[in-house]
């Protein structure tokens, strides 16, 4: 099965949130994580990487939270995807040449067409499109 890792999906959920708020205030990593019950730990990681990548601002302090930066409205979703995931690939040997199939794959055509196919329609929707 085909599908976002729970990594890809809170980053998504946060950013709507965030995006969603007509707040000029930042918003606190704890209160999308009570709203929306994700793990606040983890969620601090995935926000801290879109920090470190240029999408959110991170606003020290007891006042302190994120704001979505503009940039995050040219982002497609395929490079959201690698931002938090890595390189996109719906198999292995997308993405990793030590596949020790590889040489043998009856696959690999045929998988490699429908990976471009998804990597293209994913590379067409923008971030801000879905929040």
């Amino acid at each position: 099965m085909f599908k976002l890792s729970k990594k890809v999906e809170y980053a998504l959920i946060a950013i709507s949130h965030i995006n969603s708020s007509n707040s000029e205030c930042p918003i606190p990593v704890s209160r999308i994580s009570s709203k929306y019950n994700i793990p606040n730990e983890l969620l601090a990681k995935i926000l801290q990487t879109l920090t470190k990548f240029d999408i959110l601002d991170s606003i020290k302090g007891p006042k302190g939270g994120y704001k979505l930066k503009s940039k995050f409205e040219d982002l497609s979703l395929v490079d959201f995807i690698e931002i938090l995931e890595g390189k996109f690939g719906i198999a292995d040997c997308m993405v990793d040449t030590e596949c020790n199939q590889l040489h043998n794959c009856n696959i690999i055509n045929p998988m490699d067409k429908i990976n471009s196919k998804i990597y293209r329609v994913f590379s067409d929707i923008k971030l801000n499109q879905l929040t």
